[in-house]
């Protein structure tokens, strides 16, 4: 399982994230230690508490991995 930490600045950095999150065959995990929703779910991730960094899990190659992070960060962050 791969991971990276996300910080959400606003409604839009969310709808993009799900955007790019969706396009993608494996599962995506959002959340901290205590509280984990699907990160391909706009209403889930509004569950989250983003006063804190939230972590986002991929279960994919380290090929996929990389190119959602690079994209991600290009497009969104």
């Amino acid at each position: 399982m791969k991971e990276f930490i996300i910080e959400f600045g606003s409604v839009q950095d969310v709808q993009h994230f799900v955007e790019l999150a969706t396009q993608q065959p494996y599962p995506i995990t959002l959340g901290n230690e205590h509280h984990k929703v699907n990160g391909k779910s706009f209403m889930e991730i509004f569950s989250l508490n983003f006063d804190y960094p939230i972590t986002a899990w991929f279960d994919c190659t380290e090929e996929q991995f990389e190119a959602f992070r690079q994209t991600a960060y290009e497009r969104y962050f």
